[in-house]
């Protein structure tokens, strides 16, 4: 049985956690393990708050965020994304069901590469140097916000 108040209380505090993790990539280009640790330690309570069984539902939960965690682990190596992206949308993946993980990885695409192209725009008019480094947990964060507010506030999907 859920306990509709503590959900909605996690995920206030997850939206929360988001809004910061957009702030501090945006003004350091880092993700600090702190905040992805809390949203990973809160999909545990999270998991009790809807009456998730250890087996097999918190099982596969936590199967599912171990597979994208090494999916993007990859993504890490060959040096296409930072360690703290990686982390949090592995601590992400602990929270929605596998439905909603994959549209929220599809929206997250589409974010990721609208701020690439603006952020390479940027670059290109302002003649910097180098290559324009992107703060994809912008658009990891705004996916999953995203999928929050569908949850709760969009009655017709």
């Amino acid at each position: 049985m859920t306990d509709y108040p503590l959900l909605l209380s996690l995920h206030a505090i997850l939206a929360i956690l988001l809004c910061v993790a957009i702030i501090t990539d945006l003004r350091s280009r880092i993700i600090d393990d702190w905040l992805t640790g809390t949203v990973a330690l809160l999909a545990l309570l999270m998991w009790i708050a809807v009456g998730m069984a250890p087996w097999p539902d918190m099982a596969m939960q936590a199967g599912i965020g171990l597979a994208v965690f090494g999916f993007f682990t990859i993504i890490f190596i060959l040096n296409q994304m930072g360690g703290g992206d990686v982390k949090l949308i592995a601590a992400l993946a602990l929270w929605f069901p596998l439905p909603t993980l994959m549209l929220m990885l599809i929206h997250m695409s589409i974010i990721g590469f609208v701020l690439t192209l603006g952020f390479w725009i940027h670059h290109k008019r302002s003649g910097a140097e180098g290559q324009p480094e992107t703060p994809y947990g912008v658009a990891i964060a705004l996916a999953a916000l995203w999928s929050i507010y569908e949850r709760y506030l969009n009655h017709f999907a």
